[in-house]
């Protein structure tokens, strides 16, 4: 496509529009928004201009915009799968989490957490009678100092094998997702469901966008976490799977990190389980995840 040619003039007008938006905003009392509306202007503005975009198709991203926020409930929030298909989640996390130290990488949050998920003890299980090969995980949190952190808050949750969250179906029901708290050494334990691929929800404007875009709406298989301690920066990360042919694909939100990838270890039926637990003759696997917080103050 040929670069459309701009002239003087019309370009004249246009950053006048601009100049005139952007000092709307001069009066704005508190300085941090009045950095951020200016500068929302002038980006999206530059967008605009660069792309000449049309009428009509500004009219179709309104209604875009428009069908995103009548999906959207306090079950489903298709604006942060907006975010997270544009990479603008990860993006916010990288600008939010700068490394530090060997301190374990962030990840997308995602949709589907929910507050006051049910407190397990260590040992305890996740499932909540959700289908899927049961999988052990175990390891530690501690600080960049290396010493162990007592009593860190570690939330848990993640799909059952067909894809899909306990806030995706309509009877109240919860499973796969928990909340327990590492012990004196800083270790934890539990059991959980051995992660699968799946698609993020694809049935609204977020999805027909991927289609038209030839995108997968897959996400590579993974388990989320969000720990958390006095005096320590949150954490909100996931570990993935090694070997999962979706990490070659791509993961449809940018969530993948290589420092995240683990190795999740079947065991053959019969095999014995950490905790002694009888498993009636199915496969499982286990993994490791050591976990490490950087200071509150970095």
């Amino acid at each position: 496509m040929r670069p459309h040619i701009v002239s003087l003039d019309q370009a004249s007008r246009e950053e006048a529009i601009v100049q005139e938006a952007v000092n709307s905003f001069d009066r704005t009392p508190s300085p941090r928004l009045r950095t951020l509306m200016q500068a929302l202007v002038r980006h999206s503005h530059a967008y605009l201009r660069e792309v000449r975009l049309t009428q009509t198709e500004w009219d179709a991203a309104i209604r875009f915009m428009t069908d995103a926020g009548h999906l959207t409930d306090d079950r489903r929030q298709e604006f942060i799968l907006l975010s997270d298909v544009l990479g603008l989640s990860m993006q916010t996390i990288a600008v939010g989490n700068e490394a530090y130290a060997d301190a374990t990488e962030a990840s997308v949050f995602g949709p589907f957490f929910v507050d006051d998920a049910p407190q397990i003890e260590q040992g305890g299980d996740i499932a909540g009678g959700a289908s899927g090969m049961p999988c052990w995980v175990e390891g530690s949190v501690r600080g960049t100092d290396g010493n162990p952190i007592r009593g860190a808050r570690i939330e848990v949750w993640q799909a059952d094998d067909q894809g899909l969250y306990d806030v995706q179906h309509d009877d109240g029901r919860i499973y796969g997702r928990a909340h327990l708290f590492s012990d004196d050494h800083g270790g934890f334990r539990f059991w959980a469901l051995q992660p699968t691929p799946y698609p993020i929800p694809h049935d609204g404007p977020v999805g027909a966008m991927l289609e038209s875009a030839g995108r997968s709406p897959y996400r590579a298989a993974h388990l989320h976490f969000m720990v958390s301690a006095p005096g320590y920066r949150t954490l909100v990360t996931h570990i993935f799977v090694e070997g999962d042919p979706q990490l070659e694909i791509g993961d449809s939100v940018f969530g993948v990190k290589e420092s995240l990838i683990k190795r999740f270890e079947r065991q053959p039926v019969g095999s014995a389980t950490p905790d002694g637990r009888t498993l009636d003759g199915r496969e499982w696997s286990r993994t490791t995840f050591d976990i490490v917080l950087a200071p509150g103050d970095v």
